[in-house]
């Protein structure tokens, strides 16, 4: 009955199982969302077999262990067969814990068609703790499935595929943006990559949609500010600020926005200022689709000497957001927002 998958093979475990399940079942990993995913694939296979009743207990070092016991050993008073989840969120049992955990792995060896089937959840074990007696017991009478954790490099991928399974896909480039915003948390991912699939059709998603789906939480958004003042829309990008405050949006938010366009277009500037590969540096700071074509047009409005100085007034804004005077700035930090995102919108424009 031994038995070690990962979670990505576990739910075509369960499918080739076919409604027979194993009497014990150990989860371990730190992953909330995945780990949750996994449970929820052995109990709706367990539902499908006819496991009805449910029953979970959450256990550490200092819990009545004796409860556990006598839950494997009660009968259901309507018969049904019964899943019981036994969580312990630090991993450390104790030892009247450990010693419960071997007989429930003994009691569990040799049971082909159980009435009760229990599942340990557990987070990700040391080797001291996985070379335990309790945990090679368990490991030795059951299915042990790995919940691992997704790291930076595989994460663009994770999400490619979470998009496929909505037959959703996109370039790249935009699943490395994605990455970079999510920040390594599978949970807000997730949650992004379920946006999409309810705001777009099945298909391939343009960059600049999932651009603004993922961020855009307010109807005048910043990346549509990011939009107007690249383009040189002056009238549009008073708007979007007037509407961005009218509509009580965090200014470090609007700030980071505009100030990191800025810096990120300072850098460009300068490469091609000393002949570098324009196409190259855009395609290395992750500036494609429309957002490209809008970044373009600043450049060519913008002289590479002026993004040093707006570069600069970014820092001063930041200043001014937190409390601190800045001599010949406004003391209104909208204001002085707006004059920093006017640099760049009113540029090259006549009468400027």
């Amino acid at each position: 009955m031994a038995q070690t998958l990962d979670a990505d093979r576990f739910p075509d475990y369960l499918q080739r199982a076919g409604g027979r399940l194993a009497p014990l079942y150990t989860i371990s990993g730190d992953e909330p969302l995945l780990v949750t995913e996994t449970m929820d694939a052995l109990r709706a296979a367990a539902r499908a077999a006819g496991f009805i009743d449910r029953t979970t207990m959450v256990m550490d070092a200092r819990s009545d262990w004796s409860a556990v016991m006598a839950a494997t050993q009660s009968v259901s008073l309507f018969g049904d067969r019964r899943l019981l989840e036994l969580k312990i969120p630090t991993g450390k049992p104790g030892k009247t814990g450990a010693d419960t955990l071997v007989k429930l792995a003994e009691q569990a060896q040799g049971q082909a068609d159980p009435d009760t089937v229990l599942v340990l959840g557990l987070p990700r074990l040391d080797k001291a703790t996985r070379d335990s007696r309790w945990a090679l017991a368990l490991a030795a009478a059951g299915v042990s499935v790995d919940v691992g954790t997704v790291d930076r490099n595989r994460l663009p991928a994770w999400i490619g595929a979470r998009l496929a399974r909505q037959k959703q896909q996109t370039d790249n480039a935009t699943l490395q943006w994605m990455a970079d915003k999510v920040e390594g948390n599978l949970l807000a991912a997730h949650q992004e990559i379920l946006k999409l699939g309810l705001l777009y059709p099945e298909g391939a998603l343009a960059a600049e949609d999932v651009e603004r789906a993922v961020l855009n939480v307010a109807r005048y958004d910043v990346f549509g500010l990011r939009d107007a003042m690249l383009a040189g829309d002056v009238g549009r990008t008073v708007r979007m600020l007037d509407g961005l405050r009218a509509e009580g949006e965090a200014l470090p938010l609007v700030l980071w926005a505009v100030g990191e366009e800025i810096r990120i277009l300072a850098r460009v500037a300068e490469t091609r200022a000393n002949g570098g590969d324009t196409g190259g540096a855009m395609r290395r700071l992750r500036i494609f689709g429309a957002h490209e074509k809008l970044a373009l047009q600043a450049l060519g409005r913008v002289p590479a000497r002026a993004w040093p100085a707006a570069v600069q007034h970014a820092h001063e804004v930041d200043r001014i957001i937190k409390g601190l005077p800045v001599p010949g700035r406004l003391a209104d930090p909208w204001e002085e927002m707006t004059r920093l995102a006017l640099r760049v919108a009113a540029a090259g424009r006549r009468g400027a």
